[in-house]
């Protein structure tokens, strides 16, 4: 399933080594996942979210605060059928909570399921939290699979690049997508910007753009309280931490505890079958 992301040939994989026709050759990292990002994908020297975000993210998810949202998702994905030969793409798996809760939940296998992401930092520690599914740093815009292949993707407040994830779903493939509602991390944002804008719902329409069509919808709202260390790691999770000014974020770092409102809107897609 995996490709070489220089021309595109399919990759013959043994326990540490990876090749091409043409002879590009990639060695499994020590952690058990596939580089396959080359220096000139990349636009700056160490892309995607730093190591501090990645444990920050798998410290909080752990605790179970979004365990309601998998749920939706398992739900969302209750019929999905995953054949033989055919595989999920989680595509910006982050540190690989989500995939490994639905491949756990779903009874997917682990070697038809591919996390991949463009932050090393959280491949690496994906790859420590599952070592049995195939874990790879790349980037969403060149996904280095094969076209066509893919079963099942995921992109779950990952960067969105629909043209390429059309081409990676097989026909009949699906698309499933988790993007912030308007009301998502409110409480947050309003302790860290001194406005908060309003964005409107989600909708799926550049995704049916390009050529994909939809299939369900479902919006999962609901609160959590949270003491102040599961606080401080959901704000540095976030890039709202980042944005704030030095006083907003002393301001929230006294905090004892929060209740915040969750705003979640997934998307079920299908690439058409003809």
């Amino acid at each position: 399933m995996l490709c070489c992301p220089l021309d595109q040939l399919p990759l013959t994989l043994t326990d540490r080594h990876a090749r091409c026709a043409n002879g590009h050759h990639f060695d499994r990292s020590r952690e058990g996942y596939w580089p396959l990002l080359p220096a000139h994908f990349k636009r700056s020297r160490d892309p995607g979210d730093s190591r501090d975000m990645v444990r920050a993210r798998g410290r909080f998810l752990d605790q179970g605060h979004y365990r309601a949202l998998v749920n939706a998702m398992r739900t969302l994905l209750a019929d999905a059928e995953l054949p033989i030969g055919q595989y999920v793409l989680d595509a910006g798996c982050g540190e690989g909570y989500y995939l490994h809760q639905l491949q756990q939940q779903l009874g997917w296998p682990a070697h038809q399921c591919v996390g991949m992401d463009i932050s090393k930092w959280a491949v690496r520690d994906a790859a420590k939290r599952a070592s049995a599914i195939t874990w790879v740093v790349g980037t969403n815009r060149q996904p280095p699979v094969a076209p066509a292949s893919a079963r099942l993707l995921l992109c779950l407040f990952g960067f969105q690049c629909y043209p390429a994830f059309h081409d990676v779903l097989a026909p009949g493939g699906e698309l499933l997508l988790a993007d912030p509602g308007p009301d998502h991390l409110l409480e947050l944002r309003q302790l860290l910007y001194a406005e908060v804008q309003h964005k409107p719902l989600p909708t799926a329409a550049r995704a049916e753009a390009a050529g994909l069509e939809a299939v369900a919808q479902q919006r999962v709202r609901y609160r959590i309280s949270l003491d102040a260390a599961a606080l401080a790691d959901l704000a540095l999770m976030t890039p709202h931490f980042f944005r704030a000014n030095a006083e907003r974020r002393a301001a929230l770092a006294k905090l004892e505890s929060l209740s915040v409102q969750l705003d979640v809107v997934l998307h079920r897609l299908r690439r058409p079958a003809i």
